[in-house]
């Protein structure tokens, strides 16, 4: 799998970190994730993946405060799925009335949105690892975008798996169906 190898705590085997191993995890360079109790790491992401996920918080989080319809949260923050899933998405939305999922550390449980923005080392762990466990723990919308592409993706949970909900590129507008009135112009994502 994609991202830097890390040693995992003494006593544990890839598949049996928890929440709390991962919360003893060193205070180092790197962020880390437990999917389906594996561990992964990476650095930083990189400043085209920043900027997309910059503007896109701005512009969901401005449409979302200016209608009551919830709350925006930009990474880092971490969203427990499960005890043995911790994941840090760029940006996750809860709608007003599930705010009870919100705690200080975090989200505990699955949020109405999670999106993620591809960077080299995360993009088969985004789509298929995360895309995976989000559809397992029924956050019931996923959105990929693709920097280096240009490409946003948008899928809805049916039936326990994703289906495809959109799919664009380049400069067209996204008009996502969670967020009725809302434009988003890819261009101003990617410049």
């Amino acid at each position: 799998m994609s991202g830097t190898r890390v040693q995992y705590p003494r006593g544990r085997r890839p598949g049996e970190l928890t929440y709390e191993d991962y919360c003893a995890l060193p205070d180092d360079s790197l962020r880390y994730e437990v999917v389906e109790g594996l561990l992964f790491a990476e650095p930083s992401p990189r400043r085209a993946h920043q900027r997309a996920v910059g503007r896109l918080f701005a512009v969901l989080d401005g449409h979302v405060r200016a209608r009551g319809l919830g709350e925006v949260f930009i990474a880092p923050f971490d969203v427990i799925l499960s005890p043995r899933t911790v994941v840090v998405p760029d940006l996750v939305f809860v709608a007003a009335g599930r705010s009870a999922i919100v705690s200080e550390r975090g989200i505990e449980g699955a949020p109405d949105l999670i999106v993620e923005v591809l960077s080299g080392v995360t993009r088969r762990r985004d789509r298929v690892v995360k895309a995976g466990a989000y559809a397992r723990h029924g956050v019931p919308h996923y959105w990929v975008l693709d920097p280096e592409d240009r490409t946003l993706e948008a899928f809805e949970l049916v039936r326990g798996a994703y289906s495809p909900a959109a799919a664009l590129e380049g400069d067209r507008t996204f008009e996502p169906a969670l967020f009725p009135g809302l434009a988003i112009p890819l261009a101003g994502l990617w410049r």
